[in-house]
């Protein structure tokens, strides 16, 4: 079982950091998600959400 945070500002950051991806390689994921966090005022279990995210998508071939 999955704990997963409801909420339009985690899926507008999910889709946000995506895209910097895309456009910015060189940013690390953790600053990524720490300006996710204040550019869509996310709490502190949101961002630690988007730290497990990211983790299982980089470990996806």
């Amino acid at each position: 079982m999955s704990i997963q945070p409801e909420g339009e500002q985690i899926r507008k950051a999910v889709k946000w950091i995506s895209e910097e991806r895309q456009y910015n390689p060189g940013k690390t994921t953790d600053k990524l998600i720490i300006e996710a966090g204040v550019k869509f005022d996310l709490t502190p279990n949101e961002e630690e959400y988007l730290v497990r995210l990211m983790k299982e998508q980089t470990k996806q071939p």
